[in-house]
């Protein structure tokens, strides 16, 4: 297992009206994934982006642009079934796809996120853990 807190990132930055959220994993505690596949592991993946942008004053829905790792390019089609759930009724951002290995052992999906948030919401971001719900 890795030890997450000697790995020198955080989970978010604000940078004025803009939040850059670094790649998540589908996490449901320290360093544990969710069990169920690629679908799982996206939703999950999701809900952890949507709890740091939360904590920051947005939602999914301010998000504008994904950045997406795929371990394998046949989970393309089960990934976007998941991927466009979770995003129902926003407006889906901007995306980049890539299939390529990820760290962390049983990983299937890293997405990372930018989110376009109004200046008056409250600039509040999780400490630095894996574990975005914390």
């Amino acid at each position: 297992m890795v030890d997450f807190s000697t790995i020198p990132l955080t989970p978010a930055r604000r940078s004025d009206n803009l939040v850059h959220i670094s790649g998540q994993l589908g996490f449901v505690g320290p360093g544990r994934l969710i069990e169920g596949g690629i679908a799982a592991q996206t939703r999950q993946t999701l809900e952890n982006i949507r709890t740091i942008l939360r904590k920051a004053g947005g939602d999914l829905g301010d998000v504008v642009k994904t950045t997406v790792w795929l371990t394998d390019k046949s989970n393309f089609s089960p990934f976007n079934e998941a991927y466009a759930a979770v995003f129902d009724g926003c407006e889906l951002p901007a995306r980049s796809t890539v299939v390529t290995g990820l760290l962390i052992d049983g990983a299937l999906v890293e997405i990372e996120a930018l989110a376009h948030l109004p200046l008056a919401a409250p600039p509040s971001l999780p400490a630095g853990s894996d574990d975005p719900a914390a």
